[in-house]
């Protein structure tokens, strides 16, 4: 029977998909590697539709879309596949130029920053030189046009008092984004001005809360998609411990390297499931914050607040997701770690 996500050197009898409700429940390696097939499949659908830039999510679902099947999955999820690949091409000038683009146009609104939302939409519709000069030089002028507007217009101009510094300094020192924290730093640094507090209000804070988002699902589908990986490495074990075990089943030595093999799949179950409840305990914790940061803004009449509800309400509902979304995956790997420890119990006998 052809287990896609067992390939192991690029050899496999079948590459179609083999779901797990389609093996012999007697042949429980078969079975876990079917499961995990399933799974790996649905993993890289979730990561096709995520909010992970555009490299990654084309790069899976072109994985999702070959014909190959369960194999174009294994080979997307294995060291220096598809996934690997396209987090190399993040780092390519055009890549992040681009993301700055976006996030510039997500995180600065034109009530606050008409000049700099306006250059960045711009340079996304033109060319990788637009978007270069954008990032270089372009952002620094259309963010010098908008402070003088700002000066110029009273009605624009933000008052900041203590409150709000003693606030942002709060930030600095306590947020649970990196980003952001290092955003309020800015603001407060030796030398900054009112002007430096408003623009943290008005867009750096928002900038920094998507670099902190950005920052970890890149982070954990990293770690998530070594751990398929690896797990299919460990039910390959599996697999062929049984077989030797069935050709011989009173040898003592074939069955201790069965228990063995069914233990290491537990084992690395277990550390990946420990591993997502702590992700969804960071995303538990930026989620009510982001909640908290709502709720101060929706309720405050200071006009310096005016810009801060809508990312603080998108956050929140971005962080909920991964909290959500973490919580589900410990799921998975506790399925695994039970059923590898029941499989290591019943070769014990």
């Amino acid at each position: 029977m052809a287990i896609g996500v067992l390939a192991v050197g690029g050899v496999l009898v079948d590459a179609a998909p083999v779901r797990a409700s389609t093996v012999a429940v007697d042949d429980p390696a078969a079975l876990t590697a079917a499961t995990a097939a399933d799974e790996a499949r649905k993993h890289v659908l979730k990561i096709a539709k995520s909010g992970l830039p555009a490299e990654i999510r084309t790069s899976a679902w072109n994985a999702l879309r070959s014909t190959r099947g369960d194999a174009a999955i294994a080979d997307w999820l294995a060291p220096g596949g598809g996934h690997d690949v396209a987090r190399k091409r993040l780092s390519d000038t055009r890549s992040r130029n681009r993301e700055f683009c976006e996030r510039v146009v997500r995180t600065h609104p034109v009530g606050f920053s008409p000049e700099v939302r306006s250059a960045a939409e711009r340079a996304l519709r033109g060319s990788d030189a637009d978007r270069a000069a954008f990032v270089k030089t372009g952002y620094a002028t259309a963010q010098q046009r908008d402070r003088t507007g700002r000066s110029a217009e009273t009605e624009h101009r933000l008052l900041i008092a203590d409150r709000h510094r003693a606030f942002v300094r709060g930030i600095a020192m306590g947020d649970p984004g990196e980003q952001v924290r290092v955003a309020a730093q800015w603001a407060l640094r030796a030398g900054s001005t009112d002007e430096d507090v408003a623009e943290f209000f008005g867009y750096g804070w928002a900038s920094g809360a998507a670099l902190d988002i950005e920052a970890f699902r890149l982070r954990v589908t990293g770690a998530e998609v070594r751990r398929r990986h690896e797990l299919s490495m460990l039910i390959a074990r599996v697999a062929t411990a049984e077989a030797a075990l069935r050709s011989s089943p009173g040898a003592a030595q074939l069955r201790a390297e069965a228990e063995g093999a069914w233990q290491a799949v537990a084992d690395h179950a277990d550390g990946a499931r420990k591993a997502w409840i702590a992700e969804q305990a960071t995303a538990t914790a930026q989620a009510e914050a982001w909640r908290s940061t709502g709720r101060v803004s929706n309720e405050s009449a200071d006009e310096v607040w005016k810009h801060v509800s809508a990312p603080a309400e998108a956050r929140s509902r971005d962080w909920s997701t991964e909290q959500v979304e973490a919580g589900e995956t410990a799921g998975f790997w506790k399925v695994m770690a039970d059923g590898a420890r029941d499989n290591k119990n019943r070769v014990t006998g």
